[in-house]
């Protein structure tokens, strides 16, 4: 009862510094107001904080800068400081320092779930493997809500090692696995073939994505059709979906989009030059923004079958705007529309053929064509054009 009492006496007190301390500034008015009452609390912070001795000015200053975009409550726009900047500008080119391991969260559960390891990286090289739960990071412990810090840990420099605590599908104990960061090449492009039907996944778009594709679409000419898989991609920089786009359509509008102001800031077409053969375009939930693009103006133009599950629907693109001494910001400034004049801002974009993969698969693409069934469907609908 007594630790009780006493407990409640601190805590009055507390309740009424906060009081006093933002009562001394009421008299203010206007934007003066909310610079004193966020002083104030700033003060408030470093004297009550339990770890107010981690606290510097820097952290307000940035906390500020994040605060402010934030307040616009958009999922998109962002602030970054000097290393989330540099970070995002290695993520966009797919050459940076790791491990080489695409993770993410699985519904059900609140552990790191590595996606794939990198083709050739250190992470295939220490025997991660798809399903795989990431614990810890040099004995820090992370759960999904935590994944951006973990990253942040995971990544670093060329011959430095990171050690990762694994728990792998029916094994019961978690293990330590010792891995050297190196740099990462990460492919946005994947090739192959089934039978005479060219297939190319595009994994993201960046910088030199247009470049890898248009490689690929030489070694597919002989070919009587074309699978495009665009699951699971998430987007990436605008310039590379249209350029892809440029080279499946004849003459045609590939996307448009207008600023707050409503009017057009930019409105992107194609050449004559195409691809002249069937192609189905696999889309799935994880398919957005620049994958959205380039599927959006196959299906509009008539140029592809799309065939899955509807699409993620982000219509708005981003500007990147460095700021001065360093950080950035990832701002929303435009809406797009594909060549029907639509937007499909959270509305995604409906297959023409609608499939869904069965409860029980494991995985899905070219090496797994047996389990996925709308890889499957798009072959039999390519093998019945007959061309």
């Amino acid at each position: 009862m007594k630790k009780k009492h006493i407990a409640g006496i601190i805590a009055l007190l507390l309740v009424t510094n906060i009081i006093t301390a933002f009562a001394s500034v009421q008299v203010a008015t206007g934007s003066a107001k909310e610079v004193a009452q966020t002083k104030v609390l700033e003060r408030f912070l470093k004297k009550y904080y339990l770890r107010s001795d981690e606290i510097t000015e820097k952290d307000f200053i940035e906390g500020r800068k994040k605060g402010t975009v934030a307040a616009l409550n958009d999922p998109y726009s962002q602030y970054f400081d000097e290393e989330e900047y540099k970070q995002f500008m290695e993520s966009t080119t797919g050459e940076f320092f790791g491990i080489g391991v695409q993770i993410g969260a699985v519904e059900g559960s609140k552990l790191i779930t590595v996606i794939a390891p990198i083709k050739g990286s250190p992470a295939e090289a220490a025997g991660l493997k798809s399903g795989d739960k990431i614990v810890s990071v040099d004995g820090v412990e992370y759960t999904v809500d935590e994944m951006d810090e973990a990253v942040k840990h995971i990544k670093g420099d060329k011959g430095t090692t990171v050690t990762l605590g694994i728990l792998s599908e029916g094994d019961g104990r978690v293990r330590d696995v010792k891995i050297t960061r190196d740099e990462i090449h990460m492919e946005s492009v994947i090739t192959g073939s089934i039978g005479d039907i060219a297939y190319i996944g595009l994994t993201q778009f960046e910088e030199n994505t247009v470049d890898e594709f248009t490689e690929a679409m030489k070694a597919a000419a002989g070919k009587k059709g074309l699978i495009l898989d665009l699951r699971g991609n998430p987007g990436g920089i605008l310039e590379a979906a249209v350029g892809i786009s440029d080279q499946l359509l004849p003459e045609a509008d590939i996307v448009s989009a207008k600023d707050n102001r409503d009017k057009e800031v930019f409105h992107y077409t194609s050449d004559e030059e195409s691809w002249n053969k069937p192609i189905v375009v696999l889309v799935n939930g994880g398919s957005a923004s620049a994958s959205e693009i380039v599927a959006g103006a196959l299906k509009d133009n008539k140029a592809a079958t799309l065939v899955g599950e509807k699409t993620y629907g982000k219509g708005v693109v981003q500007t990147l705007v460095p700021l001065p001494g360093g950080g950035g910001i990832k701002l929303t400034t435009s809406e797009y529309f594909t060549p029907s004049g639509v937007s499909i801002q959270d509305k995604g974009i409906e297959p023409d053929v609608k499939v869904s993969l069965p409860e029980d698969v494991q995985a899905i693409g070219l090496e797994h064509r047996d389990q996925d069934t709308q890889l499957q469907k798009a072959i039999a609908i390519i093998e019945k054009s007959g061309r």
